[in-house]
């Protein structure tokens, strides 16, 4: 295997989903339902989050799906807000939350770009929200690509953000890996012929992800090694 590019997912990837993603949670749905904690419980059970723990399921909606996807899922519940509305206030509440880098990120990527390799980000979060993530940790200017689920290339499962990055960086797909920590991470890479490296800083177990990974590590610490062994 030559790997010429690195295209990474976000939430679980560069950032540890856990530590993360529990307070936006509480916090957007808080907002949905005006502070009525009782309310926000109930809608929590809708996208597979535990509004008391703070925890999400692994079949959560919110774990790989888009911000339309989830804003699909509970517009039902919630009377006399359009989903248009429900999209403003996941991505406000989503750019609000708090980044935990699954590792120290600015030495990892300045390591990675001193190799020659070409770094992007394909994200199912929006794209202006998911910039202010990179911003906010001060590793925007490390990618030379990144994608949402809005910038015009589709989401994964989908192949089309991981195609436009490879064309982008002018790399053929197949010297490209994608890394993530979800089954529509790994199945967009497959999709795009990219080698495919799956981590466990999301939910997903090793035995989720082995189906469909290359090769399972527990973060994206442990690439540069595993780059030497192949």
């Amino acid at each position: 295997m030559n790997i010429d590019a690195l295209v990474f997912d976000k939430d679980g990837t560069l950032f540890d989903f856990a530590s993360t993603w529990g307070a936006f949670g509480r916090i957007a749905l808080e907002r949905l339902s005006d502070g009525d904690t009782k309310r926000a419980a109930e809608l929590g059970q809708v996208i597979g989050f535990d509004y008391a723990e703070e925890r999400y399921s692994p079949d959560s909606i919110v774990i790989a799906g888009t911000v339309d996807e989830i804003a699909r899922a509970l517009t039902p519940h919630l009377t006399g807000i359009a989903q248009h509305q429900i999209v403003e206030t996941l991505n406000d509440a989503s750019a609000a939350a708090e980044q935990m880098p699954a590792v120290p990120l600015a030495p990892f990527l300045e390591n990675m770009r001193k190799t020659g390799l070409k770094l992007g980000v394909a994200t199912n979060d929006a794209e202006i929200p998911a910039l202010r993530h990179l911003e906010s940790v001060g590793i925007r200017g490390h990618f030379d690509f990144v994608a949402g689920y809005d910038s015009g290339h589709g989401f994964k499962p989908g192949p089309g953000q991981l195609l436009a990055f490879a064309k982008h960086v002018d790399v053929d797909p197949s010297r490209v890996a994608m890394v993530g920590d979800s089954l529509h991470d790994l199945e967009a890479g497959r999709a795009a012929g990219m080698v495919t490296i799956g981590v466990l800083t999301g939910l997903a177990t090793t035995e989720t992800l082995e189906p469909l990974a290359d090769v399972v590590l527990p973060d994206i610490g442990h690439i540069p090694g595993w780059l030497s062994e192949i």
